[in-house]
């Protein structure tokens, strides 16, 4: 149960008192300036624009795309399992609103998150009366938290994973950290190093178990436009390097440098974490490499185009499913690394660098079962990439072995939804 509300948390109650008609119209700006509904803006003062279904409803909280996706298969999961159950999936980006969009499970439905008033909670948990809540990975919001707790909700923190230097953070605040967290009955972390970072503020019931990122499924894609891409690019060999930060695209372009001596005709698929990036990448790229193409702008890829800069958002499935060599960004630079379970669902050979301490268990499974191969600069990059190209049942073994490290981690699904499903409520929320 949690203990006594630290002090501090006062002082934050007044000050977003005071500063929710700021961050109403932050949001507001934000929101529209991506493309979202203007019909739905109000979501996010806690104005429901979906009728609350009848029976039970699970309620599901994440920052953005990549959370919010994580969960769709444990949603359907669930609903497999009980047909009576139905789902709320919030959200704070016009981007997760897009993807998801796309891919709601039955009986699911999308609203922006209420921001953390609590006048715009009340009016969220007045109309949705969740009987659980489920939040996922980081995104801890005290009033959010506090209210639901106070309507006899129970709560459910799932994939929870904490940087070693948000941890530092966290025990600078860790009376406010163990007071919060008390208020969630499961607490499940997506590595042990969370669940160590948890329990050095205290928080015992934190507890390790796989990724839920790692049984997603492949990431979706337009098969037709697929279709039209290996046409345009017929036999010519083709990697991707996904999800680049600023100082790796140097990096990639050099080794593509180095590729492109070796197989004249090599094709890159460029991917930048944030496509919003694209112009100064081009800025950069074309002294070093100078024939592109870009997604955006619907520029065709022609038999001289030697890299694709692919600046859009939500098609990343479409290029796995395209190249079987990736080489997974966020991790040449401090960032931390990135989901390599996507890549792996997809069947490709996945390559990266040495920096990926987000991901540091992940990665130590993965190179077990010899599906990843950790890389330091450019010339190491190229020099796998064209032995990959030129080894064709070399390429395939690498293949099948992400294919098995992937399939390997699907038992979370049962084993989270069983742990779920024990803390609904029995009967409908009044």
């Amino acid at each position: 149960m949690p203990s006594r509300r630290p002090a501090l948390l006062g002082l934050y109650s007044t000050l977003t008192r005071a500063l929710a008609p700021l961050a109403w119209r932050r949001v507001r700006r934000k929101l529209s300036a991506n493309g979202a509904d203007p019909a739905r803006l109000a979501e996010r003062l806690g104005r429901a624009t979906l009728p609350r279904p009848d029976g039970r409803l699970i309620w599901f909280h994440a920052a953005s795309v990549g959370e919010s996706v994580s969960v769709l298969r444990l949603i359907d999961h669930l609903g497999q399992r009980n047909p009576d159950l139905h789902f709320l999936i919030t959200s704070g980006t016009a981007t997760s609103a897009d993807v998801i969009a796309r891919r709601l499970p039955k009986r699911t439905r999308h609203q922006f998150a209420p921001l953390d008033s609590r006048d715009a909670l009340h009016r969220f948990l007045d109309h949705w009366r969740p009987d659980l809540g489920v939040f996922v990975e980081s995104e801890l919001w005290p009033h959010m938290i506090e209210m639901a707790h106070g309507r006899d909700i129970p709560l459910a923190l799932i994939n929870a994973r904490i940087s070693d230097r948000s941890a530092r953070g966290w025990k600078r605040f860790g009376r406010v950290a163990r007071y919060l967290l008390a208020h969630f009955s499961l607490i499940h972390c997506q590595d042990q190093r969370t669940a160590d970072h948890f329990h050095d503020i205290g928080v015992t019931h934190a507890r390790a178990g796989g990724n839920l990122k790692a049984a997603a499924g492949a990431l979706p894609y337009d098969t037709a436009t697929l279709d039209a891409l290996r046409q345009t690019i017929g036999d010519r060999p083709v990697w991707i390097a996904s999800s680049t930060h600023p100082g790796e695209e140097e990096i990639i372009l050099a080794a593509h440098a180095k590729v492109r001596a070796t197989r004249p005709d090599a094709l890159l698929i460029l991917v930048p974490r944030h496509p919003d990036r694209a112009g100064d990448i081009l800025e950069m790229g074309t002294d070093v490499i100078p024939t592109w193409c870009r997604r955006s702008t619907d520029t065709p890829i022609l038999p001289e185009t030697q890299v694709y800069l692919a600046d859009t958002m939500g098609e990343t499935g479409l290029w796995y499913a395209l190249c079987p060599i990736v080489f997974l960004g966020g991790s040449l630079t401090p960032v931390g690394g990135h989901n390599p379970y996507e890549p792996a669902q997809a069947g490709a050979a996945v390559l990266h660098g040495p920096l990926y301490a987000n991901f540091a268990e992940t990665y130590a499974s993965f190179h077990a079962h010899g599906g990843a191969v950790e890389l330091t600069d450019a010339e190491a990059i190229s020099a796998a990439v064209v032995s990959l190209m030129d080894d064709r049942q070399a390429l395939d073994d690498m293949r099948e072995k992400s294919i098995s490290f992937a399939r390997s981690q699907g038992e979370i699904l049962e084993e989270m939804g069983g742990a779920l499903l024990r803390l609904l409520t029995p009967e409908p929320r009044p």
